[in-house]
């Protein structure tokens, strides 16, 4: 074996400590498939925190926002793996008093951040809000506590918020899919693009096999997902689960990628993103 064969290269992945990427990652992260000789070790922050660090390049593979992505396209390409998509569901605005569309011009709406694609779209739905960063579990509390009128919720709060007395304004993967009849495309994996061709394509088959394999195997892939489940009963983690892994993840396919390319191109109509993008994707 030569010594270009024996060399080790360590891949670090990046995700949100959130039970659909540990399902999605389960795999990869318990040694269930061989890697040759890529090791990949594992890095879990919030997405926002994830989309800044893109910005400088830190990671070799990472989750990231698709709104972020508008300004990674230059250093990373995305996986045609890992997409979570919002099909006729997204991101929740939320309130505590009945609110209606009209009601949410001007108001003061928490935010995840501002990189996210849940922002993004809030901004595409309404552009005249004031807004306020928090981070994504902490933001019923921040609305509950009167630090603003209105919550864009993500990850788990979008199932759990109505038993914690809040009302939904609007769900913006509903209202993108009336306007484009396509689904919201929130967040990808992307690949660093000097890891080389080569490289790059063997990172894509691997995650994809370990979508493949949690979905092959989800009672598996589950049961190590809901530690991460911010103590969601098993039943609601599931559905959460099912929400975002499933078919749009192993890859984006024709519809899909129409979808990314749609909204980053609608962002940049709106002014929200100050420039065309190029996406590309590697399978």
């Amino acid at each position: 074996m030569t010594e270009k064969a024996q060399e080790i290269r360590t891949i670090r992945v990046a995700h949100s400590p959130d039970s659909d990427d540990a399902f999605m990652f389960h795999a990869l992260a318990n040694d269930k498939l061989d890697t040759g000789n890529l090791r990949f070790t594992h890095e879990l922050q919030d997405i926002e925190s994830l989309n800044r660090r893109a910005q400088k390049g830190e990671l070799e593979v990472s989750a990231v926002s698709i709104h972020a992505y508008a300004y990674l396209a230059d250093r990373y390409a995305l996986l045609s793996s890992g997409s979570s998509m919002g099909d006729g569901y997204g991101p929740k605005l939320v309130s505590k008093t009945p609110m209606g569309r009209e009601d949410v011009k001007g108001k003061k709406i928490a935010v995840p951040g501002e990189w996210t694609t849940a922002f993004l779209t809030l901004k595409l739905y309404e552009p005249e809000v004031e807004h306020v960063v928090v981070p994504f579990d902490e933001i019923m509390g921040f609305v509950a506590g009167g630090g603003a009128e209105v919550g864009l919720l993500i990850h788990e709060g979008q199932l759990t918020h109505e038993g914690e007395g809040f009302h939904l304004i609007e769900d913006l993967g509903v209202w993108w899919q009336r306007e484009t009849g396509l689904p919201l495309p929130l967040g990808g994996n992307v690949v660093r693009r000097d890891l080389g061709e080569e490289t790059m394509r063997e990172v894509a088959r691997l995650i994809k096999a370990s979508i493949q394999y949690a979905l092959d195997h989800r009672e598996e892939a589950l049961a190590y997902a809901l530690e991460y489940a911010r103590d969601l009963p098993p039943e609601t983690a599931d559905e959460f689960v099912g929400m975002y892994v499933n078919e749009w993840t192993l890859d984006y396919g024709e519809r899909g990628r129409r979808a990314v390319r749609t909204l980053l191109e609608r962002g940049h109509e709106a002014g929200v993103i100050p420039h065309r993008v190029e996406v590309e994707f590697v399978g």
